[in-house]
């Protein structure tokens, strides 16, 4: 299945008949998101984090309390995500294929940018992405960089990485920076310690990648991040996506690409 071939609805239909799989490469061209689904109540507390830490956690779309579609995802956001993560009082109690037997009528749910959705114009450029690559999952880290807090919601930035060859760090800053949207610009080039970062070959979410001779590891702020406010906080209850498990939306790459 050539799956960068595919039409969001396509992808979705096959995720929604029991199909587990990150999604980075998949649906080229189409905008991929983060999933946060919150209780009404912490909605507000949610956007303003979004909006003070508006790298990490730029707010695409947000549901109606007890929706389960949204103006930019035409599918079910319980079922058509190939994994979710169930969060209960900070913690993550469980990974399902299918919300629908946890989603609650009072949950509001953010689609948040997704650094996926800039990856094949970094392919175009010539940047290699090795995760898709390898057909594995991106590599995600908790920082030793404290987000903004809002409310009740505080935790620490997540990033994202991708080892790039040093001659090609110019072009990714770029080519990413044109999609402020989905998280823009790397936030740090080089030596992880500096962030916090004590081993690269453990990510805190996702897979590790090789790094090859001559590369330098690049970090993006992630949208994961909310979800580790969730765990820092304590949040009673919450259901994100499962890390590199996006979900995949009707909307253009293009329509969060700035000249």
């Amino acid at each position: 299945m050539d799956v960068a071939a595919l039409t969001p609805a396509l992808a979705r239909s096959h995720f929604r008949e029991g199909l587990r799989t990150p999604t980075a490469g998949w649906c080229r061209g189409w905008t991929q998101a983060n999933l946060l689904a919150v209780p009404r109540a912490l909605a507000y507390d949610l956007l303003l984090f979004s909006q003070r830490n508006p790298v990490a956690c730029p707010v695409l779309d947000v549901g109606d309390p007890g929706a389960v579609s949204t103006v930019l995802f035409g599918g079910d956001l319980r079922t058509d995500l190939p994994a979710y993560r169930v969060y209960e009082d900070g913690r993550a109690v469980a990974d399902v294929g299918d919300a629908r037997d946890v989603w609650r009528d009072d949950l509001v749910a953010f689609l948040l940018g997704c650094s996926f959705t800039f990856e094949d114009a970094l392919l175009r450029a010539g940047v290699p992405v090795r995760h898709i690559e390898t057909g594995t999952n991106v590599p995600m880290y908790l920082t030793s960089i404290a987000c903004r807090p809002a409310g009740s919601l505080s935790g620490p930035l997540v990033v994202s990485m991708r080892p790039v060859p040093a001659s090609l760090v110019s072009t990714a800053v770029r080519v990413s920076a044109r999609y402020p949207a989905v998280h823009g610009a790397p936030i740090h080039v080089g030596d992880p310690g500096e962030i916090g970062i004590a081993d690269l070959g453990v990510p805190d979410f996702g897979a590790s990648v090789e790094i090859r001779a001559g590369e330098v590891p690049v970090f993006w702020a992630c949208g994961v991040t909310p979800q580790a406010a969730v765990m820092a906080s304590g949040v009673s209850f919450a259901i994100g996506h499962l890390p590199g498990h996006m979900a995949i939306t009707d909307a253009r790459d293009d329509r969060f690409q700035v000249p």
